[in-house]
């Protein structure tokens, strides 16, 4: 089962998502939180597989929320998932930088929403194509991080190979199929360059590409 929690401070979107998800076999909503603050203590009892933060919430907003999340390794295993009603970039990149694993706008299609929870569940990065673009565009206009450059010299080649193709958005069976290996070792690639770059998700990995420059925004 993927154990959700919900944390947003409208009870009708709390009620919306709390129905949509109960109705899969696979997916269980442990609890529900109007705040930050509350949301957080939830999250520390129930230990969920996701957390479904809403970004403007009273006491603790969604983003000091998932910074606090990302920041605890007793809560390695939670993974975040941002839910607003803007599609901003400063939101986008905030909540990325944070340590969210996804972002989701409120729009989204129920099959789409439904999706994205496994996704994030099992650990890959959760942005759209959109939200992929926007990042290419910001960071390939800035100067490179020289740190972050700097971090990653101590990956092998493969494991550079394999960041690069999770910042272009791939999964695992497409980098395996592009590396021409098995899915297991594409895995084991990406896992150890998380490791050494100190990133806790594919989706800070996808930033710290852009922002040292392995990865480039292509000409049309």
């Amino acid at each position: 089962m993927i154990r959700v929690l919900l944390i947003d401070d409208q009870p009708l979107i709390r009620s919306g998502f709390r129905a949509l998800l109960e109705l899969e076999d696979d997916i269980e909503v442990v609890a529900e939180a109007a705040d930050g603050s509350q949301g957080l203590a939830l999250v520390r009892e129930h230990l969920p597989d996701i957390a479904l933060i809403d970004i403007q919430m009273p006491v603790v907003d969604g983003i000091e929320a998932t910074r606090r999340i990302a920041a605890d390794p007793a809560l390695a295993g939670v993974h975040v998932v941002i839910l607003t009603n803007y599609g901003l970039d400063e939101y986008v990149f905030d909540a990325l930088r944070a340590g969210a694993a996804g972002f989701l706008v409120k729009d989204i299609e129920p099959e789409d929403f439904l999706h994205a929870i496994r996704v994030a569940a099992r650990g890959d990065a959760l942005l759209a194509p959109s939200i992929t673009r926007r990042l290419i565009d910001r960071y390939v206009s800035q100067p490179l991080d020289p740190g972050v450059s700097a971090a990653l010299k101590e990956l092998t080649n493969r494991e550079r190979e394999a960041v690069a193709l999770v910042a272009q958005g791939l999964s695992n069976d497409e980098i395996a199929d592009r590396m021409v290996i098995s899915p297991l070792t594409a895995k084991t690639h990406i896992n150890r360059a998380m490791t050494k770059l100190d990133v806790r998700d594919r989706a800070q990995l996808v930033v710290l590409a852009y922002e040292s420059g392995l990865v480039v925004r292509r000409n049309a």
